[in-house]
């Protein structure tokens, strides 16, 4: 088990010596009980760091957005920026290293396990808890969450409260690291896409039907985009937002711009968008889930891209963000790969 001890003594001595500009981890928040995602800079701000089962949020996103500050800036820091990961976040830090858009150097990355369960999922421990004010939230074992509530501790099974990416997830242990605190974990996994595999059970009719009614719930707040550290791109196909138009702007250059899809949220656009994305997102996407945790109105967001990783390791053997070496999927051709789709 991570112990918060020695992360805070990692943390300490990567900004005592100066290694890192600063490091992305968590504290618990302003309301206590939940983990939320922090920059430190000092090294007394270590003392502010915790590693729970809270600890949702996958902090690659913030790396894409320090890497864009540090390009704007007309003195950039030279140093790495230092980031703490669990298995997931790892994976999309590869992901990040395959398409080039950050370097090795970019990063030091301080490794944590996500024990033998995995993080809770904020809805379904609120539900559980019933109205109880979460006080802490620990490892409890292989099988269960400890819960300090204002009403007194609670053991929970982890199987009630468990994110369901964590019941799928193939890597508890990050895969990449400059330095890992506490030991490996391994879990076993039986049904790498059992989610998948429930929908696909159903009928061309009702999966239909089912994708209809939850992309008809989409408002189109781009909140899965805004939290996914894949969408790194300046301007999104969905929303072109960097062609600005004024008065001085010609009929002959707004004809010019593509425009793919409307911004209302209709059913059609909804599902052009979310399709567009997933396909985005295929051989990329390593389910790390805050798609769907951010997602205001619940749609089950990460079937999608679970289907696709899916798909790439049935047909072309790839299993996603795990070597930073091996090409990205979309840029890798094998002899065998399957060409029955070609007309």
């Amino acid at each position: 088990m991570a112990k918060i001890e020695d992360l805070t003594d990692v943390v300490k001595r990567l900004l005592a010596e100066g290694k890192v500009r600063s490091v992305i981890a968590y504290e618990t928040s302003l309301s206590g009980g939940k983990a939320r995602p922090v920059f430190l800079k000092k090294t007394e701000d270590a003392a502010r760091l915790t590693w729970d089962p809270t600890c949702v949020h996958n902090l690659v996103r913030f790396v894409v957005d320090e890497k864009r500050r540090q390009a704007g800036r007309k003195n950039p820091d030279p140093r790495p920026v230092g980031v703490v990961v669990k298995g997931c976040d790892s994976r999309a830090i590869v992901i990040l290293l395959q398409e080039k858009f950050i370097e090795r150097k970019d990063v030091t990355l301080i490794g944590v396990s996500c024990e033998k369960t995995g993080v809770v999922d904020d809805r379904k421990l609120a539900q559980k808890l019933a109205g109880r004010k979460i006080v802490k939230v620990e490892f409890d074992g292989a099988d269960s969450f400890l819960v300090s509530t204002d009403r007194g501790p609670v053991s929970i099974p982890a199987a009630e409260v468990l994110a369901d990416r964590c019941r799928e997830c193939p890597a508890p242990s990050p895969v990449i690291f400059d330095v890992l605190v506490g030991e490996k974990a391994e879990r076993a996994v039986p049904q790498p896409f059992g989610s998948v595999e429930r929908i696909e059970s159903l009928s061309q009719d009702e999966k239909w039907a089912f994708w209809e009614g939850q992309l008809g719930k989409c408002v189109r707040c781009y909140a899965c985009r805004s939290v996914c550290p894949m969408c790194y791109c300046d301007e999104c196909v969905a929303d072109t937002i960097n062609f600005a138009v004024t008065a001085e702007t010609t009929a002959e250059e707004k004809a010019r711009k593509i425009k793919w899809l409307e911004k209302s949220p209709t059913p059609s656009e909804n599902t052009f968008y979310h399709l567009v994305r997933a396909i985005h997102l295929a051989g990329r996407c390593i389910d790390c889930g805050e798609c769907e945790r951010g997602c205001p109105v619940n749609i089950p967001l990460r079937l999608l891209n679970k289907k696709m990783e899916k798909e790439a390791k049935l047909l072309f053997g790839y299993d996603v963000g795990f070597d930073p070496d091996k090409p990205a999927l979309i840029s890798c051709f094998r002899d065998e790969d399957p060409e029955d789709f070609i007309r």
